[in-house]
């Protein structure tokens, strides 16, 4: 449940205070959407807390992101990724945002009134290209129990038919 308290004031010192409740996010996008990626991070209260995770076909497209202190970048490089276990296959575009993301939400998703850093649930924000988004998709929607209007998509996936 959220309460209008722990929605109230996001300002530099309610950020700072040691009881405020942070929202934690969950943020994904890839090579081709870098520029609504920073769009996004830039509207983020300074406090708050999770994981951002960018997938690019390689090291070159990796450069500094300003995101909230509490917040960890990942950078995932397709290059130097395998596909599928087992198939010898270089990663396929998305693949790779896939894995990490669902390996961390199966470990770290946080749900409505886990604990008081979680207070106000996770926001998420899958703004990768649409295989691993689908997949993302999926996991949280179907695996964890996530609803779908929750899940902000790029509205061309199509993904949830009402916001």
């Amino acid at each position: 449940m959220t309460t209008s308290a722990t929605r109230a004031v996001h300002d530099e010192t309610a950020c700072k205070a040691t009881r405020h409740a942070r929202v934690q996010h969950l943020i994904t996008a890839d090579e081709n959407a870098l520029a609504e990626l920073e769009a996004l991070i830039a509207t983020l209260p300074i406090c708050s807390t999770g994981r951002v995770f960018i997938e690019v076909p390689d090291a070159s497209w990796i450069a500094p992101i300003a995101v909230p202190a509490r917040m960890v970048v990942t950078w995932l490089d397709r290059s130097r990724r395998s596909g599928a276990p087992g198939t010898g296959r270089a990663c396929a575009p998305g693949q790779a945002l896939s894995r990490a993301v669902t390996a961390w939400s199966d470990e770290m998703l946080c749900a409505d009134g886990d604990d008081r850093a979680c207070v106000d649930g996770t926001r998420i924000h899958l703004l990768g290209g649409y295989l691993g988004t689908a997949d993302i998709f999926d996991h949280l929607t179907d695996r964890l129990g996530v609803a779908a209007s929750s899940v902000h998509t790029p509205a061309r996936f199509g993904l949830v038919s009402a916001r």
